[in-house]
C-alpha cells in the first residue's frame, strides 16, 4: 500500500520510530485547518501500524510550532461557525484526546518555538525533550484572548498553579531550562542534542514490553483523577487487562527470567523479549 499523500504533515518511519513533523516551515509550523485534518488521520494510521513502536511529534526545519495559524484558523473561520466547530473538535481530538491516551509511547521533540496552541500536543505526549534555547510562550493574553482549547487545563494539571498563572497572565517567553525547572517538559538538553536525546529515549522505551508500557502510561494518566479506592480497583483491573493479547506474556516471562534463569535485574533493565530471544 502506498503512503498517504500529505501536504502539511511529514512522516519518516525508521527502526520502529515514526518521526512525525508538522510541515509548514514557512509559517513556523503554525497549525491551519488542513494540518489538523492530516494530523488527525496520521495518528490513527500510526497507532494501527505494527511497524511503529514509538511516535515522535516534532516540527519541520527545527521549529516545533508557532501555535494556531491566526489568519487561517481564527479569522478564516469566523464567518463559518459550523466549519469552525468541526475543525476545533478535530484539533482537540488529535492534540489532546488521541495523544493523551495513545496506545504507543509518544515523545515531543521541541525545538525552536513552542507557542500558544502548540502547548496542547506538547503536554499531551508522554515525554518532551527540548533544547536549552527553545522559546516557550503562552502569548494569547498579548493579543486579547486566553489560552484556549485544552491549553489552560493541560497546563495547570502539569505545573504548579503559580507557574501556570505567571506564564499565562504575562505571556512572556521563557527557555527550555525554565520549562524543565517548572516541570513543563521532561528534560532540556543542549540545542544540538535534542534529536540525539529523543532517539535515546525512544530506544529505551522500545526495549520494554509494549503491553506493560501501554498499561503503565495509561494508568498513570487515569489515576490522577481518582480517589484511592477507585484507583485501587482500577489498577487491579488494568493489571488483568495487560495480560489479554500480550504476545510477550510479559508477567510470566519477566518472573521466569528473574527468578529461574537469573538472567537480568529489573532495577537495571527489561527482560529479553521474543525478538531478542530469537523466537520470532
Amino acid at each position: 500500500m502506498s503512503a498517504p499523500e500529505r501536504k502539511f504533515v511529514k512522516v519518516d518511519i525508521k527502526d520502529g520510530i515514526a518521526w512525525t513533523y508538522l510541515n509548514r516551515p514557512k509559517k513556523k509550523n503554525a497549525m491551519n485547518p488542513g494540518l489538523h485534518l492530516e494530523m488527525h488521520d496520521t495518528l490513527d494510521e500510526l497507532e494501527a501500524d505494527p511497524k511503529v513502536k514509538v511516535v515522535v511529534i516534532a516540527g519541520a526545519d527545527g521549529v516545533f510550532s508557532a501555535g494556531q495559524d491566526l489568519k487561517e484558523y481564527f479569522r478564516g473561520l469566523e464567518d463559518n461557525p459550523s466549519e469552525a466547530k468541526r475543525i476545533r473538535l478535530i484539533s482537540n481530538r488529535w492534540q489532546w484526546e488521541k495523544l493523551y491516551m495513545y496506545d504507543k509511547p509518544t515523545i515531543a521533540m521541541v525545538e525552536g518555538y513552542c507557542v500558544g496552541g502548540a502547548f496542547t500536543h506538547m503536554l499531551a505526549t508522554d515525554f518532551a525533550i527540548a533544547g536549552f534555547d527553545t522559546v516557550f510562550s503562552l502569548s494569547e493574553v498579548n493579543w486579547g484572548i486566553l489560552p484556549g482549547g485544552m491549553v489552560s487545563k493541560a497546563l495547570v494539571d502539569t505545573v504548579l498553579p503559580r507557574h501556570a498563572l505567571y506564564h499565562a497572565c504575562l505571556g512572556e517567553p521563557f527557555d527550555g531550562k525554565e520549562a524543565e525547572r517548572i516541570g513543563l517538559i521532561t528534560r532540556a538538553v543542549p540545542n544540538g542534542k535534542v534529536q540525539e536525546e529523543t532517539l535515546k529515549l525512544a530506544e529505551k522505551l522500545m526495549s520494554k514490553s509494549p503491553a506493560a508500557l501501554r498499561g503503565t502510561k495509561q494508568a498513570i494518566r487515569h489515576v490522577r483523577q481518582m480517589d484511592f479506592t477507585q484507583a485501587a480497583e482500577y489498577m487491579q483491573e488494568k493489571k488483568n487487562a495487560i495480560r489479554v493479547g500480550d504476545t510477550e506474556d510479559s508477567y510470566k516471562t519477566g518472573l521466569k527470567q528473574f527468578l529461574d534463569d537469573k538472567s537480568y535485574r529489573p532495577v537495571y533493565g527489561s527482560f529479553k523479549m521474543r525478538a531478542e530471544r530469537g523466537e520470532e
